[in-house]
């Protein structure tokens, strides 16, 4: 049984994503944000503190595109991962590094210094200079979305996923107003999927069983 440690709306929600349209049993563990601070426990089985921590019988990880690679990889054969046969190989590797190096990073200062840190901490210029950075990267989101309904391989992969994940996180700090066109018809578009759906529906389920409170969406 795959354990999956996540916090609402964290980044942990791709591979809950992944976990759904793979159709794999899983057990999800719901933990407060941020869990470093409010669940010390968990220390001792990730050091980071940093959710998602997924388990997979020896196999332990804590990069969340990582993990969506991996569950297609070891849990396949699946279309949601291109293998190194296909055309769009490169291209599918390229969109799921560039999910959180390029795509989150910036979002997450904007998180941080918009909304998280204590009023005396915040920097709305540290805010603003990064949502500024997420939105000129995402231009090449808009560019992709124009030209075909998925990013690549002409279906839906974990390169949607993982970046779909990101429009999600933008839309939790603000940014989703600013989308072009193409970008918030492509995220109109990944929300109707039957496995977005059920992830957040299990998030929400297990929120409730074990009494962990939504903190931001």
């Amino acid at each position: 049984m795959i354990t999956l440690y996540h916090c609402f709306s964290a980044r942990s929600f791709r591979p809950l994503w992944m976990l759904e349209e793979l159709g794999l049993p899983y057990e999800l563990k719901m933990l407060p944000f941020p869990p470093r601070a409010l669940a010390k426990e968990y220390l001792a089985l990730n050091p980071l503190g940093t959710v998602p921590f997924m388990i997979d019988g020896e196999t332990t990880m804590t990069e969340s595109s990582g993990i969506c690679h991996y569950l297609g990889a070891r849990h396949g054969p699946t279309p949601l991962v291109v293998g190194p046969d296909e055309p769009a190989f490169g291209a599918f590797l390229n969109w799921m590094y560039f999910s959180d190096a390029t795509l989150t990073f910036p979002q997450t200062l904007v998180l941080r210094y918009g909304m998280l840190e204590p009023e005396a901490r915040r920097s709305p210029q540290v805010a603003q200079d990064y949502a500024k950075w997420f939105l000129g990267r995402l231009r090449v989101v808009e560019a992709a979305t124009g030209q075909a309904e998925t990013l690549c391989a002409g279906r839906f992969t974990a390169a949607d996923i993982v970046n779909g994940y990101a429009l999600r996180l933008a839309e939790v700090i603000g940014l989703a107003k600013d989308f072009g066109p193409n970008v918030a018809a492509y995220w109109q578009r990944l929300q109707q999927r039957e496995g977005y759906q059920r992830a957040r529906a299990a998030e929400t389920r297990a929120g409730e069983a074990q009494n962990v409170p939504r903190v931001l969406i």
